[in-house]
C-alpha cells in the first residue's frame, strides 16, 4: 500500500450489536486519517451514507482503506460499481488483510482479472439458461413467461355476476387475484350512484 498518499478508512458491521473496535484499530495503523464507519447491511449500495460520502467526496490520489472487501461489497457487481467510481475520481482502493491495492500495477491486475471471471460467469449463466429454454422446449415443457393478468377482464366479468371460484377456474388464476380485482372495483353505492347520474 502507497504509504505516502492520503487514506480514508471505512469499517463497517452489518449490524448495532457487531463491534467496529477491531477494523478501526486496523485502518488507523495502516494510516488512516480519518475513518467513517457504519452499521449497516452490506448486501446492497442503498442506505449507505458514510460510504457514499466517500465516494462522493474522495480526491485524487487519495487511498479508500477497508480490512476486507466484503466490508465494502458483498457482490462483485457492487464491488466493480465502487472501484469505477474511484476510478473517475482518480482515487484507489486497498484492503489491509488481502492483496488489494489499486494503486500498483499488481492491484489493477487483479481488479482487471476479477471483472473477467465476473463477466465469464455471467456468460456462462446465459448459455445455461439458453440450452435449459431449448431443452424445455424440445420436450415441450417451455410455456415462456406467464401472461399478464387482465383485472380489467376480471372485473368485468365480476360485475356480469360471476363467482370469483368459477372466474378463477376460467382464467386459471387463484381465487386470491380475483378478490384482489374485486376490491380495486369502486363501490356498489358509488357504482349505484355512476348509473342513476
Amino acid at each position: 500500500m502507497n504509504r505516502s498518499s492520503p487514506k480514508i478508512g471505512y469499517a463497517r458491521t452489518s449490524t448495532v450489536d457487531q463491534n467496529l473496535d477491531a477494523q478501526i484499530e486496523a485502518l488507523t495503523a495502516a494510516g488512516c486519517g480519518m475513518v467513517r464507519q457504519e452499521q449497516r447491511s452490506g448486501a446492497t449500495l442503498q442506505g449507505r451514507p458514510e460510504l457514499k460520502t466517500i465516494l462522493d467526496f474522495i480526491h485524487p490520489g487519495e487511498t479508500l482503506v477497508v480490512t476486507r472487501i466484503d466490508r465494502l461489497a458483498r457482490s462483485m457487481q457492487d464491488l466493480q460499481t465502487i472501484v469505477a467510481r474511484l476510478k473517475e475520481k482518480g482515487a484507489h482502493l486497498a484492503a489491509t488483510e488481502q492483496p488489494v491495492d489499486t494503486s500498483t500495477a499488481a492491484g489493477k491486475a487483479f481488479f482487471d482479472m476479477l471483472g473477467v471471471f465476473a463477466e465469464f460467469e455471467t456468460n456462462l449463466r446465459r448459455e445455461r439458461q439458453a440450452e435449459g429454454i431449448a431443452s424445455a422446449k424440445q420436450r415441450g415443457a417451455y410455456r415462456g413467461r406467464l401472461p399478464k393478468i387482465d383485472m380489467a377482464t376480471i372485473q368485468a366479468k365480476l360485475s356480469e355476476g360471476m363467482s370469483p371460484a368459477k372466474i378463477a377456474r376460467d382464467m386459471g388464476i387463484s381465487r386470491g387475484t380475483v378478490y384482489k380485482a374485486k376490491a380495486l372495483m369502486p363501490s356498489s353505492s358509488e357504482a349505484i350512484g355512476h348509473m342513476n347520474s
